[in-house]
């Protein structure tokens, strides 16, 4: 079982600034979405959280001090100075506190807990990255101008990107994972300049260790924009026992 979580909280989320001065911090349903995001992983089973900050990191680390406060949560934090750089080297902060397995997700990614069980219970090897991944192409809560587009063969993912074409899975930027993901940044960093998460990804495609693990009718909503945030209230007014 995988205990611990690891959060991206890094960026400076300018596309929500309207509704709130921290993206982490933006309320959705009474909750910041980074409480959400913790909570949704604690439910589905990981009960150590480690949260990477950058941009505002002492608003968000008082924050997460009032989560601990309030929850009881084992959150501990890394600071990322290089928050306007790629996200694969906010994960990469973690590589010296994370030896083990671990879940990834991004701070703004509001998720059903359901959607961590076929994850946590796919098969891979230690050196293989799992994504879970959503094969609803049609799915009305997707932003197909932002999202990151996925081509499956079977359970190996072959390309991963945005803007790709073809594809017939979308990215849900949740990872099963452990210090194979942090080889694999470096690895694209160094070979690509490529210090993408997705770069990363497509490291671990081109040796068949990276798996998409379909996700079912699991909910997820990237909360990226204004209007996503709207979607994602009109979805928790409808399902309240999320």
């Amino acid at each position: 079982m995988i205990e611990d979580l690891l959060i991206v909280a890094a960026g400076m989320g300018t596309r929500l600034r309207s509704k709130s001065e921290l993206k982490p911090l933006t309320r959705l349903g009474g909750m910041s979405l980074i409480e959400r995001a913790i909570g949704s992983a604690f439910t589905a089973g990981m009960h150590r959280a480690t949260i990477v900050t950058g941009y505002a990191a002492d608003i968000l680390e008082d924050h997460l001090q009032s989560l601990r406060d309030k929850h009881g949560w084992d959150i501990r934090t890394v600071f990322n100075p290089d928050y306007t750089l790629p996200n694969g080297l906010s994960v990469l902060k973690a590589k010296d506190v994370l030896t083990g397995p671990f879940c990834l997700t991004m701070c703004d990614h509001f998720v059903d807990p359901a959607l961590y069980t076929p994850l946590l219970a796919a098969e891979r090897g230690s050196d293989t990255v799992a994504l879970a991944v959503d094969t609803r192409l049609d799915n009305p809560l997707v932003d197909l101008e932002d999202v990151t587009r996925v081509m499956l063969d079977g359970r190996h993912i072959r390309a991963i990107g945005k803007e790709m074409e073809p594809y017939n899975a979308f990215d849900t930027g949740v990872f099963a994972a452990g210090p194979a993901l942090f080889d694999a940044l470096e690895q694209s960093g160094r070979e690509l300049e490529d210090f993408s998460i997705s770069g990363g990804m497509r490291i671990l495609a081109r040796d068949d260790r990276a798996l998409g693990i379909d996700i079912g009718d699991a909910c997820w909503i990237d909360v990226d924009s204004p209007d996503m945030l709207e979607l994602a209230e009109d979805w928790l007014e409808k399902h309240p026992e999320v």
